[in-house]
């Protein structure tokens, strides 16, 4: 154990929960404001912090997968389907729904779930990278091992963003 106190943060104790913050203030405009472009900008906000606490945290590799695949694919996949499905740019009370005490209630929830299920499979999974100089072979070995499983939700997910871009940029039949 080291003999720092918890209540004597280090700078990147600091700039971690700065981003950290910014993250979920921007997440939190994401669902909350009326304009779907500016929702779309403030995802980018969000990832960007995301982005920039795996900087603070070592993890070079992830925080540019963060920004090449979300913020250079999803997001501008989502602005693409925006503009090509004449989205409203303008505020608009259709992205407001009236059952907004029962998604909050949901959303915290979910995120509770997901949070002991994260806590409960991986509590106790540590990736040693230490020892070696370039820790790729390392984290290469610790991706496509223990974490194939995300890392394929992932492309998952990104493929269901292409097949959705691709269904909002189709033009209407019936027009």
């Amino acid at each position: 154990m080291s003999d720092r106190s918890l209540l004597s943060p280090t700078g990147v104790d600091v700039v971690f929960a700065l981003l950290g913050a910014v993250a979920a203030a921007s997440a939190l405009m994401v669902v909350t404001t009326r304009q779907i472009v500016h929702a779309a900008l403030w995802l980018v906000v969000s990832l960007g912090a995301v982005a920039g606490c795996y900087l603070v945290l070592t993890a070079e590799f992830v925080a540019w997968m963060q920004v090449l695949i979300y913020l250079g694919a999803v997001v501008v996949l989502l602005l693409f389907g925006m503009m090509l499905t004449r989205a409203p740019i303008g505020p608009s009370d259709d992205l407001t729904g009236t059952n907004r005490l029962v998604a909050f209630f949901a959303s915290v929830a979910v995120t509770a779930v997901l949070g002991v299920l994260v806590v409960d499979a991986f509590g106790s999974t540590m990736i040693d990278v230490s020892g070696e100089p370039s820790s790729a072979a390392v984290m290469g070995e610790a991706l496509f091992r223990y974490w194939v499983l995300p890392f394929e939700a992932l492309s998952v997910l990104l493929l269901s963003a292409l097949v959705g871009a691709i269904a909002l940029s189709k033009p209407d039949e019936g027009a």
